[in-house]
């Protein structure tokens, strides 16, 4: 069976937490370990951190995040309807940041690195979406 949850809410840095919390108590239906649980906490945390930040940049807009698991396969998407990004690949190099005297440039490094599949669509003015994958290994009883 698949269960999903879709959650819209301004994006403003004080429903960074929230977004984190209601993702991981989403995830915990899954028979998953509480490391698995803290690196899907990192990555939605750093996914909304970029779309208030960087999408937004002190403008007004929604995320919107749909999460959804069936069997071991959980999928987070995170999208907002800002700026964009200019160039996916540069991006993606770790310590790049569009606001170098205020942030480290880690949180797509983080997404890839605790989640085991990462996509990033993104449009210039239209806005990103981030789509995350986590597999949930079948575990042994006792």
């Amino acid at each position: 069976m698949k269960n999903w949850i879709e959650l819209v809410f301004p994006g403003t840095s004080i429903n960074v937490s929230f977004a984190r919390a209601v993702v991981a108590h989403f995830a915990a239906q899954l028979d998953i370990t509480l490391d698995e649980l803290e690196d899907i906490k990192v990555a939605v945390s750093e996914a909304v951190s970029n779309c208030v930040v960087h999408g937004y940049r002190e403008k007004e807009g929604n995320v919107v995040i749909r999460a959804s698991y069936e069997e071991s396969r959980l999928e987070i998407i995170v999208e907002d309807f800002g700026h964009g990004i200019p160039d996916i690949e540069v991006a993606q190099e770790t310590g790049y940041t569009t606001l170098p005297e205020e942030r480290m440039g880690l949180g797509l490094t983080f997404m890839r690195e605790y989640m085991d599949e990462l996509h990033i669509y993104s449009e210039v003015e239209v806005g990103t979406k981030v789509v995350m994958v986590k597999q949930i290994p079948a575990r042994q009883a006792g």
